[in-house]
Parts: structure tokens; C-alpha cells; sequence
């Protein structure tokens, strides 16, 4: 059995061919400008927003599942249209789709807590994008799987702890929010979350997000104490006193995801070591 995994070369695609090991997978990998470091499958340069060149690229591999783990930040080409061309492509071709989203989809306006039944609101062009992604996925490809994930933490090599790091050392200008609020999930726990959906039948939206709400700060923290890091050195500020666009407290509800799966998501207080 062959899967393709769209975006393999970033954090969470190397995690996810980590997991290969043992799963009797053949498991190929997208790029966009250059290879991961290791990958036992072939890896393949994609540009998702040639529509031709994706629709191309699985037919030549032509995997029983694809997982889209691909982003392009606020560029609507990649994010949105990059997201369309995948959808096109499985769906024509009869390829499962596991596609993964952001609770930047959400605006934290009017409420906090977001279940797998709340319809996006998205007030960035990030959000917007992520959104429309979701919006094609689920119109083309209704047998498809969306995952709605928050922060993605790692064992010290993911972009929020380089951040922690960086501000400690005073090599980067900024702060901690105390009042930006999300979910925190390890990537060991959403790439064995992903992985289940991929080689189940299981069709609709689905949260994959920690346990723990935590500020940025307050995760900032927790990262500085495992890293033997003191906290004094963090610096610390509020979302709402600056003009930086965004939803300040959304938090993503895995519960029912869990249920339906048989999983269980850690907490950021767990992975990261306070209990």
C-alpha cells in the first residue's frame, strides 16, 4: 500500500514518515524547493499551485491515501488554490484525502470553545485561506478527512520553541502573549492521529489539538523550564495592546475526535514535562 504525503520535507510531514516504520506503508514525499534530510520512499518536487503538475504527480504515484500537510502562510496560490488542486486530483482519481487545517479558521469572537461542528469565521487572510481549503475539501472530496489542529510542538526542534529560545537569548525582538490563547498538541500525537485516519474510512471534520488552553507565555514557560531555560528571561506582553491582526482565545475541542477514534491527545503540561 502506497501513500503520498504532500509537504513531507516540513516539521510535521518528517514526523509523519518517522512513523512509517513498522506500518507496512510505502510511504512517497512532496517538496516544494528542497528534500527532507532522510525518507526511505521517493521523494517528489510539487509545486501545488500548478494544477496540472499535482494531478500529474498522483497519478504517476498513484497512492491509496494522501495527506496534505502543506501551508503557504497568508499566500492564497498555496493555501487556498494549492488546497483546491489536491481535492480536484484525489477526487478525480479516487484517492483518499486527509487534509489538515488550522484553528486560524476560527476568530475567537463571541465565543472560545470549538467543537468539530462550528462553521470557520476566519478574520485573517491566513484564516481565510485555511478556510477556503477546508470549504473545497469538503465540497469535492466528501469522502475526505479535514483535521482542524492548533501549536505544534516538538522536542525542541518545532518553530514555537525556536522562539522561546531566540527571545531568551535576546535574539529576536518581541513577546509572549498572556492573552492569545490556544491548544497546543505535540506532533508525535497529531502525525499517530493523522496516520489512523489515513488508513481508516472515517469522513468529515476532525480535531486534533491538546488538552491544555495555554497563553503563549504560559507555554513559553513550560518550554523554558524543560529547556533548563530561566522564565525570567521571557519576555512578556498583550495581543490586544498592539495592532497585530488575529484571534486572541480559541480554543479547539478534541473530545469528540477522541471518542470517535480511540485516542488519546496529551496536554501541553504533560509533554512537556510539569506532571
Amino acid at each position: 500500500m502506497k501513500m503520498l504525503i504532500i509537504g513531507g520535507s516540513g516539521f510535521l510531514g518528517a514526523e509523519l514518515r518517522r512513523q512509517t516504520q513498522g506500518r507496512g506503508w510505502k510511504v512517497d514525499a512532496s517538496y516544494y524547493s528542497r528534500p527532507g534530510v532522510t525518507h526511505e520512499g521517493s521523494w517528489h518536487q510539487l509545486d501545488v499551485r500548478n494544477r496540472a503538475q499535482v494531478e500529474g504527480l498522483l497519478a504517476t504515484v498513484a497512492p491509496r491515501v494522501v495527506i496534505n500537510v502543506t501551508s503557504g502562510g497568508a499566500d492564497w496560490a498555496v493555501t487556498a488554490d494549492g488546497s483546491v488542486h489536491v481535492a480536484m486530483a484525489t477526487a478525480k482519481l479516487g484517492i483518499r484525502l486527509v487534509h489538515v487545517s488550522s484553528d486560524a479558521v476560527f476568530s475567537g469572537i463571541g465565543r472560545t470553545q470549538y467543537d468539530e461542528t462550528c462553521a470557520p469565521d476566519p478574520i485573517t487572510p491566513y484564516g481565510a485561506a485555511k478556510a477556503a481549503g477546508e470549504t473545497a475539501v469538503r465540497l469535492l472530496c466528501p469522502d475526505a478527512a479535514v483535521v482542524r489542529t492548533s501549536l505544534i510542538i516538538g522536542d525542541g526542534d518545532s518553530e514555537h520553541e525556536r522562539v522561546v529560545h531566540e527571545l531568551a537569548a535576546k535574539e529576536r525582538e518581541g513577546a509572549l502573549f498572556t492573552d492569545d490563547i490556544r491548544c497546543p498538541i505535540h506532533v508525535a500525537d497529531l502525525a499517530s492521529g493523522l496516520w489512523q485516519l489515513a488508513v481508516s474510512n472515517e469522513a468529515g471534520v476532525f480535531h486534533l489539538a491538546g488538552a491544555d488552553a495555554l497563553s503563549r507565555y504560559s507555554l513559553g514557560v513550560l518550554i523554558a523550564r524543560r529547556d533548563g531555560i530561566s522564565p525570567s528571561l521571557l519576555p512578556a506582553g498583550r495581543r490586544a495592546d498592539t495592532r497585530l491582526p488575529g484571534a486572541l482565545d480559541v480554543r479547539i475541542d478534541s473530545h469528540a475526535t477522541q471518542d470517535r477514534l480511540g485516542i488519546r491527545l496529551r496536554g501541553a503540561r504533560e509533554f512537556l514535562g510539569e506532571r
